[in-house]
């Protein structure tokens, strides 16, 4: 896969599953990643359905669903690539994050 260096990439699975969840609850299909400090590896990826998107976040479209991303967390995931899987440990969305140098088993924690 080609990967912007400077953007963000939501993927298909991703995307279906944003608006999955968004109908069910009658709202927008905005999925908000965020990075706060924290989890095993010193960084930890935070996922939510976005109540509004504030005019400085970074937006990227793929099918009906949207990603936004707050100006500083996208600073720690640009180039990285938000998709949905299923697996034997369960569901999650997951984040391929070209710029991080570790990662936690859980799958949501990092370091740069």
């Amino acid at each position: 896969m080609n990967m912007d260096i400077e953007s963000v990439i939501l993927l298909p699975n991703a995307a279906r599953r944003v608006s999955e969840i968004a109908q069910k609850l009658g709202k927008e299909a905005v999925l908000r990643l965020s990075v706060d400090g924290g989890g095993c590896s010193g960084f930890q990826y935070r996922f939510g359905l976005a109540d509004m998107i504030d005019s400085d976040d970074i937006m990227v479209s793929c099918d009906d669903a949207k990603l936004v991303v707050d100006p500083i967390s996208f600073d720690l995931v640009k180039g990285s690539a938000v998709d949905f899987v299923e697996s034997l440990g369960g569901k999650s969305f997951q984040v391929t994050n070209p710029q991080a140098q570790s990662g936690c088993g859980c799958g949501t924690s990092f370091s740069i």
